[in-house]
């Protein structure tokens, strides 16, 4: 969700498969085996990647500790879209997001990551009182200098290490094609969010860039958009 004001300091679905007995010349392969699984151990509780660089952790992973807990990690985003949902999300805005894209110098489904990542895929819009849809699909919020439209909603945010429901001004949309226009705008000229741009296909790029300018407080923010990028691929969506 994104926070108009100076943010505080801030893969392929598999069963994991382990091995059941030691393999290899005099069974070298579980002391190995125990070695990535520590490393990774001790990684999930330092935090990942892309929390690490934002709280000045050191923490990284070797290649196979990498693809080791790649394997076994769950999805922790939203999924409460079913598959022919996510589909239909997909198709409704991909004009719009290759499109901002573009101006971005990002991939279009990094883009799409975004707003589903915001929106639960679209399944929990920001909506009125009234019940009038804001088109706002990415969470931003109104702040002082924001002329159009707003609406108040109740959001949840991370702060103190814990998750806190307050209640904000969002900025409402005409449409979604005036959503993803104004999306494109704020990230082109706010300097916070220089470190998004011009990523390419590079979505984790993209991610640490966002998280880095303050756009959310989820320090998980960054990981859950490049595993929702990536499903959008693999998935053709």
């Amino acid at each position: 969700m994104l926070r108009p004001e100076p943010a505080r300091p801030l893969a392929p679905n598999v069963e994991p498969t382990r091995p059941a007995a030691p393999v290899g010349v005099a069974g070298r392969f579980a002391p190995l085996f125990g070695e990535v699984s520590a490393e990774v151990n001790r990684f999930i509780r330092q935090g990942s990647a892309g929390a690490a660089d934002i709280m000045g952790s050191t923490a990284t992973l070797s290649p196979e500790a990498q693809l080791l807990r790649n394997a076994t990690r769950t999805a922790d985003v939203d999924t409460s879209a079913d598959e022919a949902g996510r589909r239909d999300f997909v198709a409704g805005i991909r004009p719009w997001a290759a499109e901002a894209a573009r101006r971005l110098g990002v991939s279009a489904e990094a883009v799409i990551a975004h707003a589903a990542l915001e929106s639960g895929w679209g399944q929990k819009p920001l909506r009125a009182a009234d019940g009038t849809d804001s088109h706002n699909l990415f969470g931003i919020k109104a702040g002082g200098a924001w002329r159009g439209a707003t609406l108040e909603a109740r959001t949840t945010e991370h702060l103190d290490g814990a998750d806190v429901s307050v209640s904000a001004s969002f900025r409402s949309y005409a449409d979604g094609a005036g959503a993803f226009r104004d999306y494109a705008r704020l990230l082109l000229d706010n300097p916070r969010y220089t470190g998004a741009l011009n990523a390419g296909d590079n979505v984790q790029a993209f991610a640490d860039g966002l998280v880095q300018g303050g756009y959310a407080t989820d320090p998980a923010y960054a990981d859950k958009l490049v595993r929702l990028a990536g499903q959008i691929r693999t998935r053709g969506y």
